[in-house]
């Protein structure tokens, strides 16, 4: 049987956590060992706090079985009392600076997102209803956040405080649309009127290529979720939207599929067969388009023979899946590209 996977717990419900013990430890003199502090939906939790060299208040982030950059951060909260009742939430070392809109933050000011802001200050509420200012940092912030898409949607200097739960969910497919989503309203929102969405690293690299005076906020990564990354790119009505893929994804996007994962469906044989035989292919390639389950071999196939009219079929369905997504109203264009030069070997082009 199949172990259970562990959930976990999000940044911003470690930062309430350690604001929460701070302020205790403000008001009495001693940070607790432990606090509980309830999530957006209501469940109460208990969190062990940690008192770093300079005596904040430190939680350590438990991602449960979630490939995470940031499990294992040191969510360090400090506090200090100020006039009023306000509860005052800034950043300090270690979390990012907002530097362009479309993140539904104010430009300058730390990346703390609405959900953990009002979930610090709940915390900060349970014990106080004096004015508060908060400052949360995370101690190697910086280096965490080379290994997110901080520095694309204009977060410099640190992550990102996150959560509309409070819960991570192992290998949350969530999460990776949220990102998707908000790279895109990030990148409409700073005046991109061409949006270009990639599959990876590497059709990443061949969008920089092929479209070089492109600020690369334009270009975001959707990998299998093409889907919902066409439909929300779509909604804020760009002047153009360009997919760029390999001949597999084109192929499962010529299929009808928006989303393209492997373990989703498997490449339609049969559909590479008929674009083959329709462009008056070879006997060979049309035999080789069933001769194997995966398009790159058929791809490799059409190379050898000197034939690129199948690809150029295979890109017009998947031009055709992508504009239908779009609702008829976007011009989208499909790019297929080279497994090893990156190269546009097929392109397809449909408008209203």
């Amino acid at each position: 049987m199949t172990e259970r996977l562990r959930s976990g717990f999000t940044t911003g419900s470690c930062a309430a956590a350690a604001a929460k013990a701070a302020t205790v430890g403000s008001l009495t003199g001693q940070i607790p060992s432990s606090v509980e502090i309830r999530l957006p939906k209501g469940q109460l939790v208990t969190f062990d706090v940690e008192v770093d060299e300079a005596g904040r208040a430190v939680v350590i982030k438990d991602a449960g079985d979630d490939p995470d950059c940031t499990d294992g951060a040191h969510i360090t909260a400090s506090v200090r009392l100020i006039d009023g009742d306000e509860v005052l939430i800034q950043g300090g070392p270690g979390v990012g600076i907002v530097t362009k809109d479309g993140l539904g933050l104010p430009v300058g000011g730390p990346a703390i997102n609405p959900v953990p802001r009002r979930m610090i200050t709940e915390a900060v509420r349970s014990v106080t209803e004096h004015g508060i200012e908060v400052i949360i940092s995370v101690p190697g912030g910086q280096e965490m956040a080379l290994a997110t898409t901080n520095d694309r949607l204009g977060i410099l200097g640190g992550i990102s405080i996150l959560g509309t739960t409070g819960i991570v969910k192992p290998f949350s497919t969530a999460a990776y649309r949220a990102s998707i989503v908000q790279q895109i309203d990030v990148a409409t929102a700073n005046g991109q009127s061409h949006i270009v969405l990639v599959t990876g690293s590497r059709t990443e690299s061949a969008a920089g290529r092929i479209f070089p005076q492109l600020d690369p906020v334009a270009i975001v990564e959707v990998g299998d979720y093409t889907g919902v990354a066409v439909k929300r790119a779509a909604s804020h009505h760009p002047e153009r939207i360009t997919w760029v893929g390999m001949a597999g994804k084109v192929a499962k996007l010529a299929q009808g599929l928006l989303m393209t994962h492997f373990h989703r469906a498997n490449v339609d044989t049969k559909l590479l067969e008929a674009v083959a035989r329709d462009a008056g292919a070879s006997e060979a390639l049309i035999t080789a388009a069933t001769a194997t389950a995966t398009a790159r071999h058929f791809y490799e196939c059409c190379q050898r023979e000197g034939d690129l009219r199948p690809l150029m079929a295979l890109t017009e369905l998947a031009a055709a899946t992508c504009f239908e997504a779009a609702g008829g109203r976007i011009p989208i264009e499909v790019l297929m590209v080279d497994f090893d030069s990156l190269e546009v070997v097929a392109a397809h082009r449909l408008a209203p």
